[in-house]
């Protein structure tokens, strides 16, 4: 199964997507290669400069909806560590 294939139920979709760095994404799915996926409507958010904690932030933006701050973004999958779909973000 390719990387594109495995992030095929994703496509469409609003997600988070946390990587290997200090920055989260969150925004809809648009595509995904064999090296990168591409996000629209996203907010990145560097984690590294904010007060709130990851999951807070996450939780939020299920919430109160996206702070788009990017129309359009890629990312490399080496640096994808998960995808979850926003709508599974649980909160608590």
């Amino acid at each position: 199964m390719s990387s594109a294939d495995a992030f095929a139920p994703f496509v469409g979709a609003d997600v988070v997507v946390d990587t290997t760095s200090s920055y989260v994404f969150i925004g809809r799915l648009k595509e995904v290669t064999t090296l990168a996926m591409t996000i629209t409507d996203v907010d990145v958010h560097d984690r590294a400069e904010s007060p709130s904690t990851k999951e807070r932030y996450v939780m939020e933006a299920k919430k109160f909806g996206i702070k788009t701050n990017r129309k359009s973004v890629t990312v490399r999958l080496e640096t994808v560590l998960c995808v979850s779909k926003l709508e599974d973000v649980i909160e608590y």
